[in-house]
């Protein structure tokens, strides 16, 4: 079992002893993400998986809070927020820009990348190297400012 997957089972029992419901909703929507992906790939996630695994939730909820919030039904919407708060907790911590371009400029370097063309080696690199601590759609956008 991967570190991260453990830790998140952790504070699962942690919010069930606390009576925590909207934490334990969030974590459970978690561990049921994780376990699909296992039982359908017949693998173990390691934590590079996971990380992967809760990003893609982190962005989901994000589309979720903005469609609800254009439809007018904020309580769908704070629900939404709840669940992307508990989920980000789980998630390393955010890069900042400068570290963000730092990385994106020696992927540049490592792939000798002159332009548009080689943007998928180059996001090939960075996407390790960000998962989970960074909005890919966003990094995505530096790396065509770039060329």
């Amino acid at each position: 079992m991967s570190d991260l997957k453990a830790q998140i089972t952790e504070q699962m029992k942690d919010a069930m002893r606390a009576k925590d419901k909207a934490r334990l909703g969030a974590i459970r929507l978690m561990l049921a993400e994780i376990k699909r992906i296992e039982v359908d790939e017949r693998i173990e996630l390691d934590d590079a998986r996971v990380l992967a695994v809760l990003d893609k939730m982190v962005k989901q909820r994000r589309d979720s809070i903005a469609q609800y919030l254009a439809a007018e039904r904020p309580e769908l919407a704070d629900k939404e927020q709840q669940e992307l708060e508990v989920i980000q907790n789980f998630l390393p911590q955010p890069l900042s820009d400068d570290e963000i371009n730092k990385i994106i400029d020696a992927a540049i370097a490592e792939t000798g990348a002159s332009s548009m063309a080689a943007m998928g080696q180059v996001m090939a690199i960075i996407k390790p190297q960000i998962q989970g601590r960074a909005d890919m759609g966003a990094v995505s956008k530096l790396v065509k400012a770039k060329f």
